[in-house]
């Protein structure tokens, strides 16, 4: 990583913390209410840290580059998801022990006779439970998509809504003028992210076109889209990262699908990315026509070799459509005629479904490549690896341990969390070892 990007991931580090933790500073200096025991105070304070950690959970997700730089979309996300489960714990924590410890306390959750402030504190937390709730089981509740994204956000910003009427009408720790300016701080914050997401990028999206240049079947159910940009210059990125896309509507809709570039970061004026067909939006990538309208919000991820300096070889491992920042890779090699020793190891159940492997074969000739193809269900006659890209594989195909190399992996979870631990057992220190994950929801 560059010496900046460490730098900035410092930073963005320390004022997570710092805003995380800035309400429960505010609620202890200055005048407080007295005569207060330690555990109705504990609680209170864990009510206060987890305000500001869901505030926090609005900067996360508001697609900001210059946050997600240093550490990846994904790494960004995973944060995310199991901070969620700490923000659920202290707003939870906050009534559970008043309704524990105080019987007084229990008469709140009566919603018809409590007075507002405390109606706002049950309905936040009924509202961050359903957000969880969704969220963990969104695929075994079958919930589509979309669908779930909507209510996610609606969800978070009444929540946020509803916690912070509770607090500023208890009032007890924020009636100076400095801390209900930070109640608004952190309101504000909330809704002009929000607005930013869903309002300000959209248009952006507008006023940037693209349209669909063609689209090409590969094996294994995969289409390469191809689009070029409409009035303007398109967009640079990083062989590697990925992009939002919207079909079929407009960016105000919400629909968008997050997908890896599969081009060359040489060509702008024309970008691919590469499609398998796995849900309601993927079957219908095939339909789309040329000239059609499409939406690019992007590039996100730190997932590039181009970040990267110390290396003598390159080893890639994609398994699936995991082989498309794959192919943006090498093909942004062939362009820059980089002499740079490549291995690549792409897991696929049948010799069928290994897409571009005619461009693969190609590019061996090319570049300074060797691919090794791993076959669940191998044909008659196969001579070359067999089943998944395990331990053993990786033995017989890893550059010596006197070479520098990093290592970058792409495809099913259960894949990537196999070959990390199989890497890590061989030796491969953990920083050498850079993972795309698109289980963003």
């Amino acid at each position: 990583m560059k010496h900046r990007d460490k730098l900035l991931g410092i930073l963005w580090l320390a004022l997570y913390l710092l805003f995380a933790i800035a309400p429960l500073i505010f609620m202890l200096v200055g005048e407080r209410p007295m005569g207060r025991d330690l555990i109705r105070e504990l609680s209170v304070a864990f009510g206060f840290t987890g305000i500001g950690l869901m505030a926090l959970h609005f900067v996360l997700t508001a697609r900001i580059t210059a946050v997600k730089a240093p550490f990846g979309s994904d790494v960004v996300y995973h944060f995310h998801h199991r901070m969620g489960y700490i923000t659920l714990a202290l707003w939870l924590a906050h009534p559970v022990i008043l309704f524990i410890k105080y019987e007084w306390a229990r008469q709140l959750l009566n919603v018809f006779t409590a007075p507002w402030r405390a109606r706002y504190g049950v309905f936040s937390v009924v509202a961050i439970i359903l957000l969880m709730v969704f969220a963990v089981a969104r695929k075994r509740l079958k919930i589509e998509y979309i669908l779930w994204r909507i209510l996610h956000g609606a969800l978070a910003i009444i929540a946020m809504l509803l916690v912070m009427a509770h607090a500023y009408l208890v009032g007890r720790y924020i009636g100076t003028p400095a801390k209900q300016a930070l109640w608004l701080v952190y309101g504000g914050i909330s809704v002009l992210l929000v607005a930013y997401l869903r309002i300000y990028k959209p248009w952006q999206m507008l006023r940037r076109p693209y349209r669909v240049v063609e689209v090409r079947p590969q094996h294994g159910a995969v289409w390469s889209l191809a689009l070029e940009p409409v009035g303007h210059q398109g967009l640079r990125f990083q062989a590697g990262q990925f992009a939002w896309l919207t079909a079929w509507r407009s960016p105000f809709a919400a629909h968008e699908h997050p997908f890896s570039f599969s081009s060359s970061s040489e060509q702008t004026g024309h970008i691919e990315f590469a499609v398998k067909e796995l849900g309601d939006f993927t079957a219908t990538i095939g339909r789309l026509e040329a000239g059609q309208p499409i939406y690019v919000d992007g590039p996100y991820g730190a997932f590039s070799p181009d970040r990267y300096t110390d290396l003598d070889v390159l080893v890639l491992i994609a398994g699936g459509v995991g082989i498309a920042p794959m192919m943006s890779i090498l093909r942004t090699m062939a362009d820059r005629g980089d002499a740079t020793p490549v291995v690549l190891l792409y897991g696929s159940q049948t010799w069928e479904m290994a897409s571009f492997r005619e461009e693969l074969a190609e590019l061996e000739h090319t570049l300074n490549l060797k691919v090794a193809h791993v076959l669940e269900r191998p044909p008659v006659g196969w001579e070359g690896e067999i089943g998944y890209v395990t331990q053993d594989v990786l033995k017989r195909h890893l550059p010596a341990a006197s070479q520098r190399y990093r290592v970058f992996i792409c495809g099913p979870t259960g894949m990537l969390n196999a070959v990390e631990a199989a890497l890590e057992a061989l030796g491969v220190p953990e920083r050498f070892i850079h993972m795309e994950r698109f289980d963003l929801a």
